[in-house]
Order: structure tokens, then C-alpha cells, then sequence
């Protein structure tokens, strides 16, 4: 049984290559699900965001802002490291548990999803590591379509990930995404079968 580390930059397609792993019949430990798992009104994690960003990142419900406080920490690395000081250790400590009690249940293939999967040190979690990869221009491209941004916006947030290259020398496989639709689930496919055929 392996628990597979799924990453890749923003707008680089990995949820793409998600959905096509659980389709397959993966298991999949989502850790954005667990990020906004993690900040709901009054936890912990919450009161501390409050009390390090000030009330103009929760909506009038009480709620944390996910695009005020995006807007903030994509512009400022400072502000970013102090929320991912906050954040990552409950996500760490829930990813941990789930994957755990998915394999004493006996799930057989487990993907463990996370877009910062090196820059937070989670890749000492699982046995292999899948990176989604595509092109920065493509990247850049595919962000100010998907999220109505101007260049200078998607370069910004882009630029605020470890890069593409460098998370290559990481990697055990890569799916490009730079194709089509189907020649990227070709290729996902073709790991499935390569990776998990004998215990599926």
C-alpha cells in the first residue's frame, strides 16, 4: 500500500489529475478541504488569525475571508509565512490521522493532495511523489482565465509557490498538462496501471 504525495503549482491542472484518481478509485486526503476544515469560526486556528490579521479578514457571519486574507498573504511573504505558521501544523496533524485511519481500514491507494506539498515538509509523508506540471506562461494563462485576474496578479500569486523546475527535482513521476484534457487522464491512466493494477 502507498500514499501517494499529489502536488503541483496553481492552475497547473492538479485537480484535474485528482478527479481523474478518484474516478480510477483512489482515496483522496484533500489538504485544501483541511485548510478550510481548519479555520472555521471560533477554533483555534481561527481565534489566531483574528488576532494576528484583525477583523478585516472574516466576513459579517464570523467566517474567515479566504479571498481578503488570500489578497493579503499573496503580496506579502511575511504575512504568509506567519499564516502558514498558523495553519500547517493542524493541517499536518489532521492529513496524519486521516491517512492513518484510511489504512487501518484498508483503503489501498491513498493520494494525498497538497498544492505545498515540498515547501511545508509534507513529502515526508508519502512513499512517492506526483507533480502536475505545466508551463508558467501556461499557468499564467490558465489564472487570469480562471480567476479574472490581470497578468501582474497571476504572476504574483504564481511567484509566491516554490517553482515548477525546482519541485521537479523532487518528483518520481510528472503529468503534464500542457495537452489535452484526455492526453493528461491518458497519463494518469497509464500510472494507475503501472503503480496499482495488482492491488485493485
Amino acid at each position: 500500500m502507498k500514499v501517494i504525495g499529489l502536488t503541483g503549482g496553481i492552475a497547473s491542472g492538479k485537480s484535474t489529475v485528482s478527479n481523474k484518481l478518484r474516478e480510477l478509485g483512489a482515496v483522496i486526503v484533500d489538504a485544501d478541504a483541511i485548510s478550510r476544515e481548519v479555520v472555521k469560526k471560533d477554533g483555534p486556528v481561527w481565534h489566531k488569525i483574528k488576532e494576528h490579521f484583525g477583523s478585516s479578514v472574516l466576513l459579517p457571519s464570523g467566517e474567515i475571508n479566504r479571498k481578503a486574507l488570500g489578497n493579503i498573504i499573496f503580496n506579502n511573504s511575511e504575512a504568509r509565512n506567519v499564516l502558514n505558521s498558523i495553519t500547517h501544523p493542524e493541517i499536518f496533524k489532521r492529513a496524519k490521522e486521516k491517512i492513518k485511519a484510511l489504512q487501518k481500514s484498508g483503503s489501498k491507494v491513498i493520494v494525498f493532495d497538497v498544492p505545498l506539498l515540498i515547501e511545508s515538509g509534507y513529502h515526508t509523508m508519502v512513499d512517492k511523489i506526483w507533480l502536475v506540471y505545466c508551463s508558467k506562461e501556461t499557468q499564467i494563462k490558465r489564472l487570469m482565465t480562471r480567476n479574472g485576474l490581470s497578468r501582474e496578479e497571476a504572476i504574483s500569486r504564481i511567484e509566491s509557490q516554490l517553482p515548477l523546475e525546482e519541485k521537479l527535482r523532487y518528483a518520481d513521476e510528472i503529468i503534464n498538462t500542457e495537452g489535452s484534457l484526455s492526453e493528461t487522464e491518458h497519463q494518469v491512466q497509464k500510472l494507475w496501471f503501472r503503480y496499482f493494477s495488482k492491488e485493485c
